[in-house]
């Protein structure tokens, strides 16, 4: 009984949502549910609303909370801050990348790290730059980052493909239970977009969920989802399982 009722607690789920910007309606009754250890894909135009959902979810300021609840592990995250959201678990992969000069990849990487063992517990000492340095080489070998790129201001002058492997470096990290991947996809050459799939497929397991929003799905050939979600016009028009990747892949959107 305990068991199962702790698989059913471990999701987010979304429940009527509605989400506005400078007083227009963005999201409509929008109803998900995303439980842990499965992998899920949103659908559609870049316009439907799909990137508005996940900005929201990370308490973005721009969009305001009209109706509807959202909770995560049976908590309600609309009363959480940033922090207290990542520390339940919940990480966005952005999908235009920022730039910031001045502040070394190395020292990012660090002061994430050393924030999310704090959240998980007050008493860890926090790793120092050398022994960080140690610790994060064996995953900077399997993503095939150069160590060189630790001492590089972050994120500037990298290419789409390397930003997109210091994210999932960043998730390596801190392993969060629920990984919004924002048009993770977008802008990556073919060798590059194979690459980050890959790393994709291997990153998920039955203790995460993967979240894919895309209106690209080559992708899902590469990593294996649950359930798709289908919107329009930023309402949900369609919810199947991976069945429904070859139906759009064989009659299109316009279609539905």
């Amino acid at each position: 009984m305990f068991n199962k009722l702790l698989i059913t607690e471990s999701m987010i789920e979304i429940k009527n949502l509605e989400v506005g910007v400078e007083e227009k309606q963005i999201l409509k009754k929008v109803s998900l549910q995303f439980e842990l250890g499965k992998n899920y894909c949103l659908l559609w135009k870049n316009w439907s609303g799909k990137s508005t959902l996940s900005s929201f979810l990370m308490w973005h300021p721009k969009y305001e909370h009209i109706s509807g609840e959202v909770s995560i592990d049976g908590e309600n995250l609309l009363e959480k801050d940033p922090e207290e959201r990542s520390a339940a678990g919940l990480f966005l992969s952005f999908q235009h990348v920022p730039e910031i000069k001045g502040i070394k990849l190395s020292e990012y990487l660090r002061t994430v790290y050393n924030i999310h063992m704090k959240q998980s517990n007050p008493d860890v000492k926090e790793l120092s730059p050398f022994l960080f340095k140690r610790f994060v080489k064996k995953h900077l070998d399997n993503l095939h980052i150069d160590e060189k790129f630790l001492d590089r201001d972050l994120n500037v002058g990298f290419s789409w493909g390397e930003k997109r492997k210091i994210e999932i470096l960043q998730m390596k990290l801190i392993w969060p239970k629920y990984i919004i991947l924002d048009e993770i996809d977008s802008g990556l050459d073919l060798d590059a977009f194979r690459a980050v799939a890959e790393l994709l497929q291997e990153l998920s397991s039955d203790k995460n969920t993967l979240i894919i929003i895309t209106h690209y799905f080559k992708i899902l050939e590469y990593v294996e989802v649950d359930s798709v979600y289908v919107l329009k016009d930023w309402e949900v028009i369609k919810q199947w399982g991976k069945e429904l990747v070859e139906e759009i892949i064989q009659d299109g959107f316009w279609k539905m």
